[in-house]
């Protein structure tokens, strides 16, 4: 399918947490956008087309940051890949801490065409 959902159990062990903030610990925007593209990447590689190929993330598109992401939290990760055209594909994000939405946003991946 063009759907998928991953998890990340977020734990004060991540190495972000030493400076990010120092006594109060978030987790940074750019790790919950590289968790999505990462899902993204698991679900185009899932397909017949793209079995071999590397997904490099090529850009995001307006990504809102709605909820402080903080260890103890569960981060449940939505993706849906809304376009997908040679070795171009775009990606819809949202990730959740229970049913809030902490971030979304659109994300865009250029598939490696031939990994030999």
């Amino acid at each position: 399918g063009t759907k998928g959902i991953g998890y990340k159990n977020v734990t004060m062990n991540e190495y972000y947490f030493q400076g990010h903030f120092p006594g109060k610990p978030v987790m940074p925007g750019v790790i919950i956008i590289e968790a999505m593209a990462q899902v993204g990447s698991v679900i185009l590689l899932s397909k017949d087309d793209f079995k071999g190929r590397i997904p490099y993330f090529a850009g995001i598109n307006k990504f809102r940051f709605k909820k402080i992401v903080k260890p103890g939290d569960q981060l449940r990760i939505e993706v849906e890949i809304t376009k997908l055209r040679a070795s171009i594909g775009v990606g819809q994000g949202k990730a959740y801490v229970g049913d809030d939405i902490a971030a979304e946003g659109e994300f865009m991946f250029a598939i490696e065409k031939d990994c030999e």
